[in-house]
């Protein structure tokens, strides 16, 4: 918790007047109480009850102050704004995302290269009536902006599991030269064109009922997996109008899934192969779903209010992001599940973090006992 800054988290409440009207149990509190569930892997208000009042004098040196109980915490998830935590989210990523910088891409590229996409978490119809998915189902969509150097989200937005997910790129910050690779699910013409035209580049699949006109063929190699490198322009009845610039559109054969791909990008100076290899690379963001839906909890919710989920999402994703921080600024090589694995376990221990993965490293043999016998003497 030494890497949380504890003045950006009072302004982050202060900006939400979230710590109005308390006496007892603090914003902080609350906060330490969902990392503390995330952590360990609670399963509900009862066990983190339970936990912490099992060890009621290291509260105290962990900073909790307020007496815990699962109607005050329940109480303070469903009532206190859940934008404290988007905000500490985004105080956290803006501290880890340089550490990250210079970790290597699978793809050789000076640019920042980002993924996004989202995924469904399922919730009770019945008891989230404000998260609608399908006829007998209720769900919540996660939608990430993710950088592929480090696996740091540099966006997040939560919403029902009816938004339709190609609206959520009029709502990002888009930075010139980056490129932004996505799946079909955001081929959407107009707005493609809008990150075009803000100097960003976009890598995505194309439809087969596209049309176009082709201009330009380009000189391939196949034995890389090449089909067709073309220069097109949209020939459609809407397309050629919302997207009235050349494409460049690439065909890829994969020989270890035997299936085509044809891909989409306003970027004709990397070569062919490399823009098939940054979709591919695509597939980090759903490593990062699988990832927080296995080892953190936001499959199932301690509340069932939209401000409950929104919270626990949110603690989730600052957890996530705390732990990759404090494993870079500890320099630990370990993998990022290795290392909130041990987290969990010896969270209430009062020594250094590194003595946890160091000691091996360090560890003397010891010499063999003298009254021991030797086999070969024998």
């Amino acid at each position: 918790m030494e890497y949380v800054p504890h003045r950006e988290f009072q302004q982050c409440v202060q900006r939400y007047r979230a710590d109005r009207k308390l006496r007892r149990f603090s914003c902080w509190d609350q906060w330490l109480c969902m990392a503390f569930a995330q952590l360990t892997h609670r399963e509900s208000l009862r066990d983190i009850e339970a936990c912490l009042r099992a060890v009621p004098d290291k509260l105290y040196h962990l900073g909790i102050r307020g007496r815990v109980s699962r109607s005050t915490l329940a109480d303070a998830n469903q009532q206190r704004d859940w934008r404290v935590f988007a905000d500490l989210a985004q105080v956290l990523i803006a501290l880890t995302r340089p550490l990250y910088a210079n970790d290597p891409l699978a793809v050789e590229l000076d640019e920042t290269v980002y993924a996004f996409d989202a995924t469904t978490i399922d919730v009770c119809l019945a008891l989230c009536p404000w998260a609608p998915f399908q006829r007998s189902r209720g769900a919540v969509k996660l939608h990430t902006l993710l950088d592929l150097r480090g696996s740091i989200p540099s966006f997040i937005a939560i919403t029902h599991g009816r938004s339709n997910d190609v609206t959520l790129l009029d709502e990002l910050l888009l930075e010139p030269g980056a490129f932004y690779v996505m799946d079909r699910g955001y081929l959407h013409f107009q707005r493609l064109f809008s990150v075009a035209q803000s100097g960003a580049f976009f890598v995505t699949r194309a439809d087969k009922n596209t049309q176009f006109r082709r201009q330009y063929s380009h000189a391939i190699d196949r034995s890389l997996g090449l089909r067709s490198d073309q220069t097109i322009r949209l020939t459609g009845k809407a397309t050629r109008h919302t997207y009235p610039a050349p494409l460049r559109r690439v065909g890829y054969w994969d020989a270890t899934t035997d299936k085509r791909f044809i891909f989409l990008t306003n970027n004709f100076r990397l070569s062919a192969l490399t823009v098939a290899q940054l979709y591919q690379s695509r597939w980090s963001i759903e490593v990062f779903f699988k990832w927080i839906k296995q080892h953190l909890r936001i499959q199932s919710f301690y509340g069932y209010s939209e401000n409950a989920i929104k919270t626990q999402i949110w603690a989730a994703i600052c957890v996530y992001v705390l732990v990759a921080l404090a494993k870079k600024r500890l320099g630990i090589e370990t993998s990022l599940y290795t290392f909130l694995q041990v987290i969990g376990l010896t969270l209430f221990e009062k020594t250094p973090i590194l003595t946890g993965f160091e000691h091996a490293r360090f560890r003397v043999p010891l010499p063999p006992a003298p009254n021991q016998l030797n086999l070969f003497d024998i």
